[in-house]
């Protein structure tokens, strides 16, 4: 076993980013900076429009990957390593069978909307009220609960295995935990149980009348622990690893780039420019319930206790961009676009609207779908690129004003990481649009850093807020140059736009 409080030889952390398209690997040194990292996409499954799938087996194989690659490329030996953070894609969701470890079906996606029925016969039921007052959530097919159900109702035998308990339920991190403990680690954490639709956030519990609602045995759910805890320890051999690393940090990835941020601290906030885009403002142990349409969630404080926080969860980001690459073919990487809108003025009048899988925060609407308004014959390929990436700030815009207000603070400097926070005119856009400061970090990959730095936390590596707000570093604050009325005038079109998204 690799006893993880001597640190005479074991300097490292590891931390497992998996995300929604793709898998990181980053080892950080004693000093908190990365030391080499690692990366690998895996594939896409689309069965039917508005369907979204992965193999979990083939999210392990990109995880397994990435391990062994980081190891490789830093020439670090895994003895080296003093503890493990996971950070994960939240809500997608896992069953797999307790004796063989083997996934029951592909895993169902945060972004899949097929159980768009299902939260539509819970509202009819008028149980909107109950869910949002017990979890923090609104009912809608983003979240786990009803895409357990659907997997219990679709997949033959099922229902019956897991009540006689032979399921295994997980988000991501569950499943990355059994795997890395041979099995031996069925664990959670708080900030992602508060994701499932299944989680009382005030008893911080699994619910037993919203499970007896949704028809999902507790046999299936996972121990849930603080976010910075020891979920298990590696098996030998697993990954590349040997035994007895400690995974000490487990968090949804929202929640790790707060914490990867430094907003320890009630009132900070940072924006996270992935997949999809998601604002999280740190509450500390004020419960707040927002009117229209943000979520009350859980988050973690610098010693990986648990925090409240108000999310606005944006579904569709830097996914567009994969899409004007993958789908349109008008780019052929996503760092082409500030190239291709170069010398542009403005989108001529013309707005992106990526609603392909619905529209999240303020909107909550599973119906609505992608747009492109405003075409005249003077608009071109590149007035839709830059419009594409403009949307990511206005839908920004859309949860920011909303944030301010149910929470009374104004904010003025917003956090912000992820891969799309490299665009430069996308920096300068969103603070332009939304008047407040932008402040990029050095390490960008946020998510990552979080799982690492409360990993270390855990272990006694660094002493929580003290330590890392040291180890942070700025690359550059973009100020708002913008008028007033121009901003207004924008962000005016943009509401048009989304509004002819929304037809019935």
């Amino acid at each position: 076993m690799c006893p993880y409080y001597n640190f005479m030889n074991k300097q490292y952390i590891l931390a497992l980013d998996q995300g929604t398209t793709g898998s990181r690997a980053f080892l950080f040194d004693a000093q908190g900076s990365v030391v080499a990292s690692d990366y690998k996409e895996f594939p896409q499954y689309f069965p039917k429009p508005g369907w979204v799938e992965h193999d979990a087996e083939e999210i392990w194989a990109s995880c397994v990957a990435v391990i062994k690659g980081v190891l490789k490329k830093s020439r670090v030996s895994p003895q080296a390593i003093a503890a493990i953070g996971i950070t994960n894609q939240r809500e997608t969701t896992v069953l797999w069978d307790r004796k063989t470890g083997r996934p029951v079906h592909r895993t169902i996606v945060w972004q899949c909307r097929r159980t768009a029925d299902i939260c539509q016969a819970l509202k009819a039921k008028g149980l909107e009220k109950l869910f949002r007052a017990k979890t923090g959530l609104v009912i809608d097919a983003y979240f786990s609960g009803t895409k357990i159900r659907w997997l219990l109702e679709h997949v033959p035998g099922l229902r019956r295995r897991a009540e006689k308990g032979e399921i295994c339920f997980g988000t991501i991190d569950s499943w990355l935990i059994w795997k890395l403990t041979g099995g031996k680690s069925h664990t959670t954490d708080l900030t992602n149980a508060s994701r499932t639709l299944i989680f009382n956030i005030r008893s911080k519990k699994w619910d037993a009348q919203l499970l007896k609602i949704l028809k999902i045995p507790s046999s299936i759910l996972p121990r849930v622990r603080n976010s910075g805890s020891i979920f298990g320890y590696t098996k030998n051999g697993v990954a590349g690893l040997c035994e007895g690393i400690p995974i000490a940090a487990d968090l949804g990835d929202q929640q790790a780039a707060l914490y990867g941020q430094g907003c320890y601290d009630p009132g900070t906030v940072k924006n996270t420019y992935g997949t999809g885009c998601f604002i999280v403002l740190n509450t500390g142990k004020k419960l707040i319930f927002s009117k229209n349409g943000l979520l009350s969630t859980l988050a973690s404080d610098d010693k990986g206790k648990p925090v409240y926080a108000l999310e606005g969860s944006v579904f569709i980001a830097g996914a567009v961009v994969q899409w004007l690459r993958d789908q349109l073919g008008v780019i052929k990487t996503s760092a082409e676009t500030e190239k291709v809108i170069r010398g542009l003025k403005d989108t001529h009048g013309v707005y992106l609207v990526p609603a392909f899988v619905g529209l999240g925060a303020p909107y909550w609407d599973s119906a609505a779908r992608g747009a492109i308004c405003g075409l005249t014959r003077g608009a071109n390929v590149k007035h839709i690129v830059r419009a594409a990436l403009e949307s990511m700030a206005y839908q920004t815009k859309d949860v920011f004003d909303l944030m301010q207000k149910e929470s009374g603070r104004e904010i003025r400097a917003l956090n912000v990481d992820g891969g799309a926070c490299k665009n430069d005119f996308l920096m300068q856009f969103q603070a332009d649009i939304l008047g407040c400061k932008i402040v990029r970090p050095k390490m960008i990959d946020s998510t990552a850093q979080g799982a690492a730095y409360l990993a270390g936390v855990t272990i006694g590596l660094w002493q929580g807020k003290k330590d890392l707000i040291r180890l942070r570093k700025t690359e550059r604050t973009f100020v708002p140059k913008m008028s007033a009325a121009r901003r207004n005038e924008l962000y005016a079109g943009w509401k048009k736009a989304v509004n002819a998204t929304r037809y019935r």
